[in-house]
């Protein structure tokens, strides 16, 4: 399998077209890219803006440039040696009536030729959670309706602009009514017509705050407008994935990514099917969260995952743990409702159990009083939630038979841990047993529902509410993460690595998504507040009293309350401009869109369902005044401390980079992320990407004169071209952590990457911005005396600095002093 050298992420829509793709590549190619990593290129609904929601996977979307500009993109992309692999989407597509699949099944019910393509509660009606009110009330708002379809020209139920599908005995009955007439729209003021058409048809409208607890079909996560696609069907496989299939066997693609494989009823099958399909040659990736300590399951045939768990690796790297103590100290004082990760995520976990997934829930207990019917279904119900709160990592992956190995392992010790929290306990053991050792029919059905129900629970508890809630350090609030750190960050990032080089050598390495809560260099900036956390605390504390006109309530009962204010302040500092004179209107609204997201995200004071226009109000007040022209005393007093937390993030920004490029991996670029990616939660990371500046950029700004970003986007392009040279070293070296010695051994990673006798020596420095020149990055005089590098023999040999110009050395010693002498890190690769 040809394996990638760094691969390149591009969001099409939002004005990336294929024509745009094609005007990039040769920019690409300068950047040593080897693989465009492309977002869903399936025909999707109309405006969509990232591409999962597919109402067409056989068809390239015409909004994009349809499949004439793709295959002129395939075509840019082979002249100048570079590949392409898709983003794909087995797990879901769009409930639109754009659907044409799921159109059929509304018209038909279980006789559509489509009814097996969907997982569906068949015991009853397809529920559509559209309205804003009940039927009854919508029809004598005269919100219903009948007119006929512009493209088929039958009558249709209507709601606004939707035209719902009747079933043919309601269409023949309509027609026959409307008589000569052309138009049934003569019957909409028919109230008892309407209600009576509207109970004959396979799918009923129903309000749509109740789709948590009525919708009768799987959707993704808690989106109702993506059902869940049965792609463990073979003929549902083969209908979904012709088109994927043909652009691999035809050669206009060499790699897939497949999103959200843990919502699959059986990951490992229809990864085999795919492995199968498109041969032994393509490049697989799977998008899964790994928690702490876990692993792919080695019966996968992929490369390994998109990366989450790398930027959980680094995150701790750049962390100072007193600082990170100072915050802790001050956010328990501000916050103490919220100060507590563990606590705040199992409450998340029990909300949405009980609250946002009321209807699989509901599903779970029905399937577990089938095998068990003599538990009452109020008992069940408490044991299925007391389990599923218990799962701390996205999913088991049983699929008939008993469990095995890791797979229950993990599952015994969720049912202990559910167990020693419950008072249903021995409930909970024998749903247990169902679990470890289902038979059939109910028993089978239980254990797959519940495997594809434990990551979203767990996704929108951690991801969508604890981490907008829990704001001690927003920088540690990202996907694949665990903002409670632990143990010696070194040490843990050595061995992850050292895991990382034996399980998914070629996986990606990532530093941000289209779906990472923030842009890496605002991250990377935030990880900084640990280092000046003293100013930071008496910062807030100013900012507070210099602020408190924007903040409505008392001193006591502040709106926004104390943990949104720490938060806005936090998200600001992430993606405050280098140069606050640019600070404009789309600035500020990019500013607020955050705010209001994330306090609907955290669901305390408003949520999505229903928001608390008050609070939202008093939120978004104080987040344009932040931004006030006229608030002159605030902006100046922030900047002084923004200048210290810039030069942070510069030095984490390169030291991140320069680890992902050279751990073992595959690295990958998000669109733009090559230089300053300060960016908030998406949409935000999804803005348009400047080319033209970013290729001017790379080409025009001599080594010397580069800002600290433009050395970033120098420093990919150059590792990439050696990654490119010495592709065996990167793909497949050994990793070994280096140790240090002296007074600064801890403010440097190192470690070497080698195959054979080539090898490369990566010198990342930490927690350095006390002690460096904000304009060069170069550490005060000194600074680095005394302190040295002793290597192994095996990589002792003749090397030289990729940054630097001090020439070939060998040796078993390296000064670090001399190193560091005019540039702030370090890669020492090897000389024939």
């Amino acid at each position: 399998m040809p394996i990638p050298t760094a691969t390149y992420r591009l969001q099409f829509r939002n004005g990336m077209t294929f024509s745009d793709a094609v005007g990039s590549v040769p920019y690409l190619k300068s950047l040593g890219i080897s693989h465009l990593y492309a977002s869903p290129i399936f025909t999707a609904t109309s405006g969509s803006t990232h591409g999962y929601d597919i109402v067409d996977p056989n068809n390239v979307d015409p909004a994009i440039g349809g499949r004439e500009g793709f295959d002129q993109l395939v075509a840019a992309l082979k002249s100048s040696g570079l590949q392409l692999i898709l983003d794909i989407v087995p797990n879901h597509m769009a409930a639109s009536l754009e659907n044409r699949w799921w159109d059929s099944v509304l018209q038909f019910g279980k006789s559509s030729p489509y009814a097996s393509f969907f997982d569906i509660d068949w015991t009853r009606r397809i529920t559509l959670p559209v309205l804003d009110r009940p039927f009854e009330e919508a029809v004598a708002s005269g919100l219903i309706g009948l007119a006929r379809h512009q493209a088929t020209g039958e009558p249709r139920l209507t709601y606004y602009d939707q035209f719902y599908p009747l079933d043919p005995q309601s269409v023949a009955e309509i027609e026959r009514l409307a008589g000569d007439e052309q138009s049934p729209g003569k019957l909409s003021t028919d109230a008892s017509l309407l209600n009576a058409l509207h109970q004959r048809q396979h799918w009923q409208l129903i309000d749509w705050k109740g789709a948590a607890e009525k919708l009768s079909y799987r959707r993704f996560f808690e989106v109702t407008g993506l059902v869940g696609v049965r792609v463990e069907d073979q003929e549902v496989f083969d209908r979904t994935h012709r088109l994927v299939i043909d652009l691999v066997r035809s050669g206009s693609v060499q790699g897939l990514r497949i999103d959200h494989v843990d919502g699959l009823a059986d990951p490992a099958d229809y990864l085999a099917k795919l492995r199968a399909a498109v041969g032994e040659e393509t490049y697989i990736l799977v998008e899964k969260i790994v928690a702490r300590d876990e692993n792919l399951p080695a019966n996968w045939p992929v490369a390994g995952t998109t990366g989450y768990e790398v930027i959980a690796s680094l995150g701790p790297l750049f962390i100072d743990r007193d600082g990170l103590e100072t915050l802790d100290t001050a956010y328990r004082a501000i916050a103490p409702a919220q100060a507590a990760f563990a606590a705040v995520l199992n409450k998340a976990k029990q909300m949405m159990v009980r609250q946002n997934f009321t209807g699989e829930r509901a599903r779970l207990c029905e399937l577990a009083s089938a095998v068990l019917p003599d538990v009452p279904r109020e008992t069940l119900d408490r044991a299925i939630t007391d389990i599923l709160v218990a799962f701390q990592v996205y999913r088991t992956y049983g699929t008939t038979g008993s469990l095995e190995g890791n797979d229950r392992d993990l599952l015994e010790t969720v049912l202990g841990r559910a167990s020693a929290a419950s008072d249903v306990s021995d409930v909970i053991n024998s749903i247990g047993r169902i679990l470890l050792a289902p038979r059939v029919g109910a028993a089978t059905e239980l254990r797959r529902r519940m495997q594809q129900l434990t990551g979203p629970v767990i996704a929108k508890a951690m991801e969508d509410t604890a981490f907008y809630r829990y704001n001690r350090l927003l920088a540690l609030n990202e996907v694949g993460c665990d903002p409670d750190i632990t143990g010696d960050s070194r040490h843990d990032f050595h061995e992850a690595m050292r895991n990382r080089a034996r399980t998914q050598p070629q996986g990606l390495t990532t530093t941000a998504t289209h779906d990472t809560k923030r842009g890496e260099d605002a991250r990377a900036r935030l990880y900084g507040l640990t280092e000046h956390a003293e100013q930071w605390v008496a910062g807030f504390e100013r900012w507070q009293r210099i602020n408190r006109q924007f903040v409505s309530g008392s001193a006591d009962q502040p709106w926004p309350d104390t943990n949104t204010q720490w938060m806005l302040y936090q998200a600001l500092a992430g993606a405050w401009p280098e140069f606050p004179d640019t600070i404009d209107e789309g600035f500020r609204d990019r500013f607020k869109a955050y705010a209001e997201k994330a306090v609907r995200e955290a669901k305390t004071h408003t949520d999505w369902g229903q928001p608390n226009k008050h609070y939202e109000a008093a939120v978004l007040n104080l987040a344009e005044g932040l931004l006030s022209d006229e608030n002159t005393t605030f902006r100046a007093d922030f900047q002084n401390l923004m200048t210290l937390l810039i030069t942070a993030g510069h030095l984490n920004s390169l030291s991140q980079t320069l680890i992902k490029l050279t751990i073992p991996g595959v690295p990958d670029i998000y669109q733009g992320a090559e230089q300053a990616d300060l960016s908030l939660v998406d949409p935000d990371n999804r803005r348009p990407v400047d080319f033209q500046r970013l290729r001017t950029d790379l080409q025009t700004q001599p080594s010397g004169n580069r800002s600290p970003w433009q050395r970033k986007q120098a420093m990919i392009a150059t590792i990439s071209a050696l990654r490119q040279d010495r592709a065996e070293l990167f793909s497949r070296g050994s990793y070994q952590p280096l140790a240090v010695s002296g007074p600064r051994r801890d403010n440097l990673i190192a470690f070497a990457r080698q195959d054979g006798t080539q090898f490369s020596i990566t010198l990342a420095p930490r927690l350095l911005s006390r002690h460096v020149d904000p304009k060069t990055l170069k550490t005060t005089s000194d600074f680095w005396a005394d302190t040295s590098l002793e290597l192994p023999l095996t990589i002792a040999g003749r090397r030289r600095d990729l940054f630097g110009d001090a020439g070939i050395v060998d040796g078993p010693t390296i000064d670090l002093d001399a190193l560091f002498r005019n540039q702030p890190y370090a890669l020492l690769i090897s000389v024939d």
